[in-house]
């Protein structure tokens, strides 16, 4: 794909009044969603509040996990739909809602292969906590999956002219008997009110949402996050507007290994210690198995004396994740030729460093490592200069909880039943991750749900 690609929304006079599928989100599950139900020959339109496209999906770096693929046969990884849900499961605490596990778990292959026929391939692969097999699929070029999925969206709702709007925020929704009116408020302030025949709700999380985490979760009022600023839990009260219920709001994830000695709070991708980096304290030293759930990870990393970690990997590492090549060039990397000087740079006892990284390099020769049992991301020692530091802390990353729906991605009331043509799908819908979400499966979620929330419409338009 051309680098030089710069999409366009459409201009807002051209926004009608009367829509098959009204998308309110510009993510990865909003632009599936829309170019999946302009392929059943529905007519959708896609509502972003923001001026910019792509919500958090622009941030998502490691990969898209999905099991029983081509990719992975061709890597030589032979794994299963059961592994897969099985490890998901307790990964979330046995708290997932188990039928959507199960679609989930069964469709993320198909996910990756409709990707692929539409050009948006992934076909290296990675790793990330709290799985025991290569299931996260990237860019061959191991950019960060996020930008790469949104730019490839955004190329066919470009060449088959689905509309899309920015700077359109959604302030209500009335359901009616047989559509679905939806009050808009343009950037000049203007507002219009819009029909639907059905709705699909994608407006992510609420980990930038100050309201919501005071009241489920004060405790991480003063923690920074790794979202972008639109994530504020709109869709969750437009949801309860129409008597929608929500569920698991208190489950927010903590991400272990996010630099926040700058302004802006920068996650550094799982995909990192899946090739190979380890974690150490200020004193240089391993605490924790790195590739263990986020949630592990993060209680490991807040115990430690100064609640900080450092991630410790060398110039091989550095060479199979390009996202480091962005973490450099804004400042968040340390790099030294030798270990010794790497330590006095972070002012860590440098026969510690040096014994942590001698004592790990032979974990990985031997493939054992007695200390906290890693099994995964031992492929490569570290042991190529130069050798490199990212300062890490946790923040808050993902809000697993929100609208309640099934696995349809019908949006359920209070009594559990669906509440007709309207449907919610990705970070915004509550269920799928239980209390710990896996690494990989929030882009996962994105294309198997966002699809199937279009099928699903299809399905509510045609009875």
């Amino acid at each position: 794909m051309a680098d030089k690609f710069v999409f366009t929304p459409s201009p807002i006079k051209q926004l009608g009044t009367d829509y098959d599928v009204i998308i309110i989100g510009s993510g990865s599950t909003g632009l599936t969603c829309a170019i999946q139900a302009y392929e059943l020959g529905l007519k959708p339109v896609i509502l972003e509040k923001m001026d910019k496209i792509g919500g958090n999906t622009n941030r998502a770096s490691s990969g898209m996990n999905a099991a029983e693929t081509e990719v992975q046969l061709a890597n030589g990884v032979v794994d299963s739909f059961a592994e897969f849900y099985d490890e998901t499961y307790q990964g979330g605490g046995k708290l997932n809602n188990q039928e959507m596990l199960e679609y989930f778990t069964t469709h993320t292959a198909l996910a990756i292969e409709w990707l692929s026929s539409h050009d948006i391939e992934l076909t290296d692969l990675t790793i990330t906590g709290g799985m025991s097999k290569k299931r996260a699929h990237r860019p061959a070029s191991t950019a960060p999956v996020g930008a790469y999925l949104i730019k490839g969206l955004l190329r066919i709702i470009q060449k088959e002219n689905i509309p899309l709007f920015t700077q359109v925020k959604v302030e209500h929704i009335k359901k009616n008997a047989s559509d679905t009116e939806v009050v808009i408020r343009l950037s000049d302030e203007m507002r219009k009110t819009i029909v639907g025949k059905s709705i699909v709700i994608a407006t992510g999380g609420f980990g930038a949402g100050t309201k919501w985490i005071k009241k489920y979760r004060p405790e991480l009022l003063n923690y920074k996050t790794t979202n972008h600023g639109g994530a504020t839990g709109d869709g969750l009260s437009l949801a309860q507007e129409i008597g929608a219920e929500l569920i698991q709001m208190e489950m927010i994830q903590i991400h272990p290994t996010v630099q926040q000695d700058t302004p802006h709070a920068y996650l550094i991708g799982e995909t990192v210690r899946g090739e190979g980096a380890i974690l150490v304290s200020s004193e240089g030293k391993r605490f924790v198995d790195e590739l263990d759930t986020r949630k592990v990870v993060s209680h490991a990393i807040t115990a430690l004396p100064g609640k900080s970690a450092y991630l410790i990997f060398d110039e091989k590492v550095r060479k199979r994740v390009k996202a480091i090549e962005f973490y450099n060039h804004i400042g968040l990397v340390e790099s030294a030729e030798t270990v010794a000087e790497l330590a006095e740079n972070l002012k860590i006892d440098s026969n510690n460093l040096t014994s942590t990284l001698a004592e790990w390099n032979k974990a990985v020769e031997a493939g054992v490592d007695t200390t906290f049992g890693r099994k995964t991301g031992m492929n490569i020692k570290l042991d190529a200069g130069p050798y490199y530091a990212i300062h890490v802390a946790p923040a808050v990353h993902y809000t697993m909880g929100g609208i309640h729906v099934d696995e349809k991605t019908r949006v359920l009331d209070g009594n559990g039943y669906a509440i007709p043509g309207i449907f919610a799908a990705g970070e915004v819908a509550g269920g799928l991750h239980g209390n710990n979400r896996i690494g990989g499966n929030s882009i996962a979620e994105t294309v198997v749900f966002g699809r199937q929330a279009a099928q699903q419409a299809y399905v509510y338009l045609k009875q």
